[in-house]
């Protein structure tokens, strides 16, 4: 079984040379080399390493070290701009960037943008030109992620984070989501839903109905770390999918890593592998 983890980010110290827009609760630093270090840990054949919005907006220069150092092993996305008018050339160029997979939209309403933004609509022409794949995280704001969906059906959406912010207050939202065959889902970050300590056995009852509606084949498992740094240390964010007698080995296989690497045509390799 080759494990994937739909979403993890690395970043630097916060310095003078790449300096953080806003301090999140997370590390001091998570590099690249670290991130990688923890994944062989405990056995994680690759990532997808999302650009971190809230340290490094729109510049993903960080990312881009980070895959040249371990190309085999982690796969980038970034945030784009919907309110640069040369987006459409910024995701052609990310395009033809070695080891991108992806690109990604803000569609909170902290972000205060409709649906309907011009912006939105040139990234997401711009990603079917190129072939591109768009995550996009709308939690707390599902019916604008969902009008947003339906407008652009060429599109291939991936849902971050199971499009829910507080404990699954949104689930009837987002088995209804499922429904639009050009969306799949990331069971990213589901530890920091749970009520309860480690392992969070009370995930799994609300996760079965996401797996029943979605079908696991577009559910893509990843751990959030490091956002998730509050409540998991990556370990714990991997072992309970890992163990559960709640998941047959072909739907671990599939929640794990297949769903993945079918959304985003990407599969690890490491280095020497044949």
């Amino acid at each position: 079984m080759t494990i994937i983890d739909s979403q993890v980010h690395a970043y630097e110290a916060n310095t003078p040379k790449r300096p953080w827009h806003s301090v999140p609760n997370w590390p001091d630093h998570v590099t690249g080399d670290e991130m990688v270090a923890a994944m062989d840990k405990v056995g994680v054949d690759g990532a997808i390493f999302i650009s971190a919005f809230s340290m490094y907006r729109y510049d993903a220069s960080y990312a881009v070290e980070v895959q040249r150092a371990h190309p085999g092993r982690l796969a980038i996305v970034k945030p784009v701009d919907p309110d640069d008018p040369a987006v459409a050339d910024v995701v052609a160029d990310w395009r033809n960037t070695p080891g991108t997979v992806g690109v990604r939209i803000i569609l909170t309403q902290e972000a205060k943008r409709e649906p309907t933004d011009p912006g939105l609509d040139r990234i997401l022409r711009a990603a079917v030109r190129h072939d591109f794949p768009v995550n996009i995280l709308c939690w707390g704001n599902l019916d604008a992620g969902a009008q947003l969906i339906d407008r652009h059906p060429d599109t291939r959406f991936i849902i971050d984070h199971l499009g829910i912010m507080q404990p699954w207050a949104d689930l009837p939202k987002v088995l209804e989501l499922a429904r639009r065959p050009n969306a799949v889902i990331k069971v990213s970050g589901t530890c920091t839903l749970s009520r309860e300590p480690y392992p969070f056995p009370d995930i799994w009852d609300p996760l079965a109905r996401v797996f029943d509606a979605w079908g696991l084949d577009r559910c893509l498992w990843g751990t959030d770390w490091t956002r998730a740094f509050a409540v998991v240390n990556y370990e714990q964010a991997v072992e309970p999918f890992r163990s559960t007698a709640r998941l047959s080995d072909s739907e671990r296989a599939m929640l794990m890593g297949g769903a993945c690497a079918k959304a985003y045509g990407w599969s690890p390799k490491r280095v020497g592998a044949t």
